[in-house]
């Protein structure tokens, strides 16, 4: 206790040189933390890019290439699934909902993305949280389109805004449908997923803008019905006119009742007989995308590894600079009694401390980071980041320092031992 005692007022009495290297530790744990967390929840985020789907149907290419392009917006299909497919497979028991998305046209760049309204009521990114509207709402005529918030404030687009649909992908496009403009009714909240860099339309606008016909024949005869109808079926009716029957579509979201169905019609799917087809389950596809990204978790924890390192070595150099200017204070010591090893363990206790309190520090400054940049991240980077207690792989990282922390105390406690007996304080026994 009387060490102990010792070690606190020794480093008070050098408090900015204390201050300096618990501040190092502080920052290097802190750095840490966080590059651990945000590790471990990007590839969390990764993997719930798209949530709560669980087959994506495409024309058959690779797995990796159809969820590239119809979740991420990253390359193009050859072929797409006829209407026809999409019904009959969408028609089968078990099958809970289904989402048909159609692509192939852009908007400065950014691409556009023909769907129903189904897509803003069962789409889910993250951990299953639906998509919200930050202004307006959905579309609900077929010159009516729904930005993601980039789109928004990357070309500074509001409500009731006028734009044109270009065909073909990319930032370069020489055929521009200004016979359809389309009017801007809603602006999505941030995602973080590529969501956010879409411009939704109703799949029968994308036969519009290419030539087609704004309503099939069905819905021409109903416009001359009488209006006496029910208004459960008229709403069926509105729903269609965005719809339409297009002859083709990209790809298609379903979801099951029962995880038995997936593997069924998944099964089927890829056995299908009148088109070449392709199922794929998104959450396995994007963990075997990650696994050829693993050069990223890599780096970061390298990266970690530095920064620990270096800010031990800071430690190190610092302990062992002040040790030169504490050879008369270790001679004082010695003069009243103290003995070399008593010395030994003071100096191995004074580094304990600083890497003890620079660990509680960094701690507190991680979570702080992880408040302040938890929406930064969802919203800019797709990282929903977890701010829950340290977790037991944490601690064990915490721990390792501290373990770290006082080895390298030692180096410079065992350099204080030996000046105690070279500086002729030496007490026979």
């Amino acid at each position: 206790m009387i060490l102990t005692k010792l070690a606190y007022k020794s480093l008070l009495n050098r408090r900015a040189s204390v201050l300096l290297t618990l501040f190092t530790i502080a920052i290097s744990v802190m750095l840490l933390l966080s590059i651990e967390r945000i590790r471990v929840d990007a590839k969390s985020s990764f993997s719930n890019t798209i949530s709560g789907t669980d087959l994506i149907v495409g024309a058959r290419t690779g797995d990796i290439q159809l969820l590239l392009s119809s979740v991420f917006r990253i390359g193009h299909t050859n072929n797409g699934v006829s209407w026809q497919s999409y019904e009959y497979i969408t028609h089968q028991r078990g099958v809970k909902w289904s989402i048909p998305i159609s692509l192939g046209d852009s908007h400065k760049g950014q691409a556009v993305l023909g769907t129903t309204l189904d897509y803003f009521e069962h789409y889910q990114f993250a951990k299953k949280q639906h998509l919200t509207f930050n202004q307006g709402h959905a579309f609900s005529a077929i010159n009516e389109v729904v930005l993601g918030s980039d789109v928004a404030n990357r070309l500074n687009y509001k409500l009731g805004d006028q734009i044109v649909i270009s065909h073909g992908m990319g930032n370069t496009s020489f055929h521009h449908h200004k016979d359809n403009p389309f009017k801007v009714t809603g602006i999505l909240n941030a995602t973080g997923t590529p969501v956010d860099k879409t411009l939704h339309i109703p799949l029968a606008a994308i036969d519009l803008i290419h030539g087609g016909s704004t309503h099939n024949e069905h819905d021409e005869h109903d416009e001359h019905d009488e209006h006496d109808e029910h208004d459960e079926h008229d709403e069926h009716e509105k729903h269609s006119d965005l719809t339409g029957q297009p002859k083709q579509i990209t790809a298609f979201l379903m979801g099951f009742d029962s995880p038995l169905y997936t593997l069924q019609i998944r099964r089927n799917i890829n056995q299908y007989k009148k088109e070449a087809l392709l199922g794929i389950m998104p959450t396995v596809t994007l963990k075997e995308l990650w696994q050829m990204l693993a050069i990223i978790e890599k780096v970061l924890l390298l990266f970690s590894g530095v920064v620990v390192l270096v800010s031990l070595l800071g430690m190190l150099t610092t302990l062992l600079a002040n040790l030169n200017q504490r050879r008369r204070e270790l001679a004082i010591l010695r003069s009243v009694g103290a003995r070399p090893w008593q010395l030994f363990t003071l100096i191995s206790i004074e580094s304990l401390f600083t890497t003890l309190l620079g660990c509680i520090v960094g701690s507190a400054l991680y979570y702080l980071v992880m408040l302040l940049a938890s929406s930064y991240l969802q919203s800019h980077a797709g990282i929903s980041v977890n701010i829950d207690m340290l977790s037991y792989y944490e601690l064990t990282l915490i721990g390792v320092i501290m373990a770290a922390g006082f080895i390298i105390g030692l180096i410079p406690a065992t350099r204080a031992y030996f000046y105690s007996l070279s500086d002729g304080m030496s007490i026979k026994i």
